[in-house]
């Protein structure tokens, strides 16, 4: 069966093109917010794997997610997908249990990669 990866973003088209390049692979759930990340995390009767997590988004960015997510799926690794050139983001994600960070843009190949590796990991 195919792992199952959660994307949230805020920008559609960011969900569109990770979904596409994911979709070969992997079932691929969509998220446009922190708090639809959050309901389906709690309400999905499927487990997910993963979840690829933008950082700036309105209303809850990803950092505040990720860490009312550690309250009841604190074993699901979180890759963070942030456009933001901000260090102080990257690093805050990272000490909190983040398993790894991508740029934006980034390249399909790369984005592959790091999933397959925390993959292997579990």
């Amino acid at each position: 069966m195919k792992k199952r990866i959660l994307v949230v973003d805020d920008d559609s088209m960011n969900l569109m093109r990770t979904k596409m390049i994911l979709g070969q692979e992997y079932q691929v759930v969509l998220a446009e917010s922190g708090a639809e990340a959050l309901n389906r995390l709690k309400e999905d009767e499927e487990q997910i794997d993963m979840v690829l997590l933008d950082i700036d988004m309105p209303e809850m960015n990803g950092i505040e997610t990720f860490e009312r997510m550690k309250d009841f799926a604190a074993d699901i690794p979180v890759i963070f997908l942030t456009a933001s050139g901000q260090e102080d983001d990257v690093v805050s994600a990272i000490r909190l249990g983040a398993v790894n960070y991508l740029k934006k843009p980034f390249r399909p190949q790369e984005l592959m990669r790091r999933i397959s590796q925390e993959f292997e990991k579990q």
